[in-house]
């Protein structure tokens, strides 16, 4: 089974972009995943393809359409589509390590891009699209977001990494963020390696990083701080 993304988005053009370089760029060659972009445009029914209008109740900006964006759903992912629909979205359920696993296992996604001030809240009901955050910030558009999740599922596809072992100690893998890394000069404007990582004891080397992992997570991310604790606390 290849992994199979399937974008919906008004700016076509943007996608490979960055996901047809390095890593992502490679395995596309290779077959091991595929990607194709669908401009919604293409379903519009006026001469000037219209797809969005001025939000009911009035306010400022305009809103994606329901009726044109479920005809471009409608057509990329028809009945019996095994993939999820996604919709990148401000005010979606944050994205996570543990989703990348799970869409990196299974057959792939469709993804919808966003724009305008919105999208008709009946096509996300009708077509039960899963809204997908990648930050509490807002973007022009899905375009980047969904460029931002794909290179996090995709890298996760066996076959893509040269070596998975790197992946299992990156940040949030193991619910901490990643600890400090060091290679040559031994020397650097007279910072040195710390010394542990030179000794050749690797039950010394593991503690080390283990110890800087957490110190990190809790300075900087409290908020997994105290789910790490709360998961080795059930553990036990």
């Amino acid at each position: 089974m290849t992994f199979s993304a399937s974008v919906l988005t008004l700016y076509p053009d943007m996608f490979p972009g960055p996901l047809g370089h390095s890593l992502s760029g490679r395995a596309l060659e290779k077959d091991l995943w595929r990607l194709e972009a669908s401009q919604i445009r293409d379903f519009a029914t006026d001469r000037h393809r219209s797809v969005d209008d001025t939000p009911a109740g009035g306010g400022a900006g305009m809103v994606l359409r329901a009726d044109i964006l479920a005809k471009a759903i409608d057509a990329t992912s028809p009945a019996g589509d095994p993939r999820p629909r996604l919709l990148m979205s401000p005010r979606g359920i944050p994205f996570t390590q543990a989703r990348a696993h799970e869409l990196a296992e299974g057959p792939g996604a469709v993804i919808i891009c966003g724009r305008f001030e919105g999208v008709d809240q009946r096509v996300i009901d009708a077509r039960g699209l899963e809204e997908v955050s990648i930050g509490d910030y807002i973007l022009s558009g899905g375009e980047i977001a969904a460029i931002t999740l794909l290179d996090a599922v995709v890298r996760l596809i066996p076959g893509v990494m040269g070596n998975m072992e790197s992946a299992e100690t990156e940040s949030f893998e193991t619910g901490l963020l990643e600890h400090p890394h060091y290679t040559r000069p031994a020397d650097f404007e007279g910072l040195s390696i710390p010394q542990v990582l030179t000794s050749g004891n690797h039950g010394k080397i593991h503690e080390w990083r283990m110890a800087e992992a957490e110190r990190l997570t809790r300075e900087r991310r409290p908020d997994l701080w105290e789910a790490y604790m709360t998961d080795e606390d059930d553990v036990d």
